[in-house]
């Protein structure tokens, strides 16, 4: 049996590595509440390399929460809300985020339009960093609030419901003819100048549009394009809780 003055030893340089960080971290709990007047089926999706969490999406009614516990160690993704949903088992169709006809989405990513929250837990000394992205567009509101954390926690949020105000040619129409959701200009023109992409891939020449501005003036502190900056800058250290909030 090794000496306890090894033991300190090893657990000193295994720190040192970064081997044993997550034992440092405190608990952290996710929570998704669905604060709209209809049901949601919130989906999440892992960065490459990172666990797939809660199966990757659930049922969630209006007016209601789930909680569950954060991974102990690094950990990246996003999550939507999917709206508009049928089917039955394992088997889902949504009006707006569908993830491949699934109820668990299991690694896929949403369809757009969707409005995403994206967060990062435990990197650079157990900082937090998260914040709401138009990107891929909107079908609902939604806000990321830090619940006990140190240091810059703001609450980030597009919190306007933006399908009231949605330009025509970016307005996803059900077959009845509402408005579903909002369409980013990439979304609904596949210009490679819209969606940074090829020689507008770098942030040079990835500008704003017309369209990209729409959902800045309504949402300032969201991402609104792929090289978009938002001001509002955070640093938030060791949250007891992170909520992710629709129709909030």
């Amino acid at each position: 049996m090794a000496s306890p003055k090894l033991l300190l030893v090893l657990a000193t340089s295994l720190l040192g590595c970064g081997l044993l960080a997550a034992a440092d971290y405190a608990p952290m709990t996710l929570t998704v509440v669905n604060n709209c007047p209809f049901p949601v089926w919130p989906g999440i999706q892992a960065n490459s390399g990172h666990d797939v969490l809660e199966g990757g999406g659930f049922f969630l009614p209006a007016l209601s929460h789930k909680s569950f516990p954060a991974p102990a160690h690094p950990w990246s993704g996003r999550i939507w809300a999917r709206t508009g949903c049928a089917g039955a088992g394992a088997q889902l169709r949504c009006a707006t985020g569908d993830c491949g006809g699934r109820l668990q989405c299991g690694g896929l990513g949403g369809a757009a339009p969707a409005t995403l929250a994206q967060v990062s837990l435990h990197h650079g000394g157990d900082q937090t960093s998260y914040g709401v992205s138009v990107v891929d567009g909107f079908n609902v509101g939604l806000s990321v609030t830090p619940h006990e954390g140190r240091g810059n926690c703001p609450v980030l949020g597009c919190r306007r419901n933006l399908t009231a105000t949605c330009p025509g040619e970016l307005q996803l129409r059900s077959p009845a003819g509402s408005v579903l959701a909002c369409r980013s200009g990439c979304e609904a023109f596949r210009t490679d100048e819209l969606c940074c992409r090829n020689m507008y891939n770098s942030p040079r020449t990835c500008r704003a549009s017309k369209y990209s501005e729409f959902f800045k003036r309504e949402c300032p502190q969201a991402f609104t394009y792929a090289h978009d900056s938002p001001s509002l800058t955070h640093e938030c250290t060791a949250p007891r809780e992170l909520k992710v909030i629709f129709c909030h």
